[in-house]
């Protein structure tokens, strides 16, 4: 017989206590969610609690232990439940269940549940991460679940709210929405897609929990919009006159506006019924209820296929992106930067890459806390402090300080830097320090000497002509030049103030940006001009990860650019990767991956001092043969030599010269000796079409990681380095 709610004289009977209670609809609400679990789910009511007070610190609505002899033993409930009365239109906000929630995660129960008239929200709790995370589950689970581990970890894994591939799915269906309803490119589909997610994520902030994106709130608040707020701008001010559509993406574009996402005049450039079609497609999900690995994967999984043809080259393969952070091995505090950083893949993962060494340290200090401490209250309270530090909204976490002061990019190409924002956001944000901008170029917190970690792909093969300058529109406009006067202390004397000098150069005409190089000199290769922009970037001691085509330090035509190179940084590894791993985004160019180390101040002036005791000691050593051909061919009038004999001077000159600077460079090397690591895979975890494949890359990743920690490699006041045999390439 199935157990029915039971209401009479204003009184509610609640079985689990055995009592009448006074009736409200809030108690309503919860007996009929006890009448299902039992009914539905298999549970005794033996075996569940209410106004149950947990370790004589929260009371709580209702709790599932897994058996009444857990529940008899006083141990933690399997299932923690809130109950909140509201209208029957109005959904479960965040804030209705945050402080039962963080208790259910301190006290590691299971799972917890919040129900009101209008939904249910059933979240699995992640006990083995830091901070809690909590996993939006489809349903309820069943009695008998609750009595195996096995059974609790297959549940959770199939009832995911939405599993990578779904979202991945949902994002496809609304891209080809708008290919098929308004014709646009894939490309073009995408930047209509971005903007629709940053409305939906500036509506999920300013009202945390609530559906507040939806086809029927649209169309709702439209009405009043078409009464009120759009006579009065006809009225008042025809220039802002505007459909409901877009005067939401207005304000979008207006909430956004510090990070430079959009351009002022941009427009939704939708048909209307295919803006509504895909706000119902997304209405059914908060981004805020997915978790970051979820959404974030799913993303970059559907940029993938977005951008596989045209934009294929701003990819970077994943196994190369992991391969080269885990080699850098990025430490909080630090910053990291990627001046060309298309759809923000190494941005992306030194952010995760940190963010774990920030969540295993402070899983560790609450482990701590609760093996010395036994006092709940003490525990809690504890507890509650060191989870400020996962808020990105307080400016003096470790998380806000990692996702707003340590991750910067720029990329040339507009799209790539809204994408890399968003790509960004929905891996657990970061994105605030990625800005659409040359990357040649010092803008916002991108400038010399300021990062401890580069990781790059620039552009293989183009080059920069003579006739590009630096222009009016590379200069930050004046409310962007406030905010970073702001943040970054000399930016105007050590930035603004250079960059508009460059502008004015000759005139007005601009300066070459080949002149603020010193291998301009040498190259017009975008790459050549990124190595030096990636070593002008560092700070000394800094360290740099670098993809660029192979050979290209060794190519006879480009020694000029290693000798550059040499007298700015140790070359420590170079590992050649088949050319198999970038075929799936469209590169055809064979790749290597170059990791530096620029000099510390003590390297360098040892560096210039070696190179001057070099000079000395092998002129002297040439002067005596030298000079005389010198001075023989400044002779002038009758005395000048002939052209015979003024060729021979020449060739020899040349001849010793040349054996000369041979010299001072091998005796500089013996000098300045340092091992350079150099390895050779022949696979690297991804084929041709894309598939996974077996990665090399991993156990290279782990013996050379065992090199650099034996020896303190990326310590930056470690000068001395001991010899390591690398398999050779």
């Amino acid at each position: 017989m199935s157990l029915e709610v039971q209401i009479k004289n204003n009184k509610i009977f609640a079985p689990v206590l055995g009592k009448w209670l006074s009736y409200n609809k809030e108690e309503e609400i919860r007996q009929e969610f006890i009448c299902r679990l039992v009914n539905s789910q298999g549970y005794q009511l033996k075996q569940l609690g209410q106004d149950i007070e947990i370790k004589n610190r929260q009371k709580v609505d209702v709790a599932i232990w897994r058996s009444e002899q857990e529940k008899l033993k006083n141990s933690i409930p399997a299932i923690i439940i809130t109950v909140k009365c509201s209208a029957e239109h109005v959904r479960i906000k965040d804030s209705d269940y945050a402080t039962v929630r963080d208790f259910a995660s301190i006290v590691n129960a299971n799972f917890f549940i919040a129900v009101n008239s209008k939904e249910t929200k059933i979240f699995h709790i992640q006990k083995d991460s830091t901070p809690k995370k909590l996993e939006r589950i489809k349903g309820i689970p069943d009695a008998e679940i609750l009595l195996d581990d096995k059974k609790i970890e297959k549940y959770i894994e199939e009832n995911k709210v939405f599993s990578r591939d779904e979202f991945s799915k949902l994002l496809t269906r609304c891209h080809n929405i708008i290919r098929n309803n308004d014709k646009l490119s894939p490309e073009a589909a995408f930047d209509e897609i971005s903007k629709i997610l940053f409305m939906k994520i500036m509506f999920e902030k300013k009202l945390k929990g609530e559906m507040v994106f939806s086809k029927s709130k649209f169309q709702l608040d439209e009405e009043n919009y078409e009464k009120v707020i759009r006579p009065h701008l006809k009225k008042t001010t025809p220039v802002l006159d505007k459909d409901y559509m877009q005067y939401l993406f207005d304000e979008t574009k207006e909430n956004f506006e510090k990070d430079d996402i959009f351009e002022k005049g941009d427009i939704i450039r939708i048909k209307r019924n295919s803006f509504e079609t895909i706000v119902e497609e997304l209405e059914m999900f908060n981004l805020s209820d997915i978790s970051d690995d979820v959404k974030g994967i799913a993303f970059e999984q559907f940029l993938g296929k977005t951008f596989r043809g045209e934009l294929g080259q701003f990819f970077t393969p994943r196994t190369i992106v992991d391969f080269m952070v885990d080699i850098l091995d990025p430490q909080e505090g630090e910053t990291v930067c990627d001046p060309c950083c298309g759809s923000g893949g190494f941005l992306i993962k030194a952010f995760e890459h940190i963010q774990d060494k920030i969540n295993e340290d402070i899983k560790n200090q609450i482990k701590s806390i609760k093996e010395n401490q036994k006092d709940i209250d003490a525990i809690q309270n504890a507890v509650y402090k060191i989870d400020a530090e996962f808020d990105k909204d307080n400016p003096n976490s470790r998380y806000h300080k990692l996702s707003y002061d340590c991750i910067f990019g720029a990329d040339a190409n507009p799209r790539m830097a809204r994408t890399a924002k968003m790509n960004m956001i929905m891996h657990g944000d970061g994105h605030g320090g990625v800005h659409h901008h040359d990357g040649l170029l010092d803008v916002n917190g991108i400038h010399k000497n300021r990062f401890d970690v580069i990781l790059t792909n620039p552009p293989f093969g183009a080059r920069i002509e003579k006739s590009q300058v630096v222009s009016e529109t590379d200069l930050p406009t004046e409310e962007q030049a406030k905010r970073y006067m702001e943040k970054y202390p000399n930016y105007e004397k050590e930035v603004l103030i250079p960059l508009k000098n460059d502008v004015a150069y000759n005139k007005g005409k601009g300066l070459p940006i080949l002149n603020l190089y010193q291998t301009g000199s040498m190259s017009t290769l975008t790459e050549v001009l990124f190595i030096e922009r990636c070593l002008n970037l560092l700070k000394p001691g800094g360290r740099m990860g670098i993809v660029l085509p192979e050979g290209i330090l060794n190519n006879t035509n480009l020694q000029k650019i290693r000798e550059f190179v040499e007298s700015k940084a140790k070359i420590l590894l170079v590992v050649s990767i088949p050319q198999d791993v970038f075929i799936a985004s469209g590169a055809t160019v064979k790749p290597s991956l170059l990791f530096f180390k620029k000099f510390t101040e003590e390297e360098a002036e040892k560096y210039a001092r070696i190179v001057r005791k070099s000079e000395k000691e092998i002129n002297r050593k040439y002067d005596l043969e030298l000079t005389p051909i010198i001075k023989q061919l400044a002779l002038r009038g009758e005395n000048m030599p002939d052209a015979l004999t003024k060729k021979k001077l020449n060739a020899r000159q040349k001849e010793i010269e040349t054996k000369r600077d041979a010299e001072i460079k091998a005796m500089v090397k013996k000098e300045f000796d340092y091992r350079i690591v150099m390895a050779k895979v022949e696979k690297a975890g991804i084929s041709t079409t894309g598939q996974e494949i077996e990665n090399e890359l991993i156990p290279l990743k782990e013996e050379f990681t065992k090199y650099r920690e034996s020896i303190g490699l990326w310590d930056v006041k470690n000068n001395n380095q001991r010899r390591y045999a690398g398999r050779q390439l």
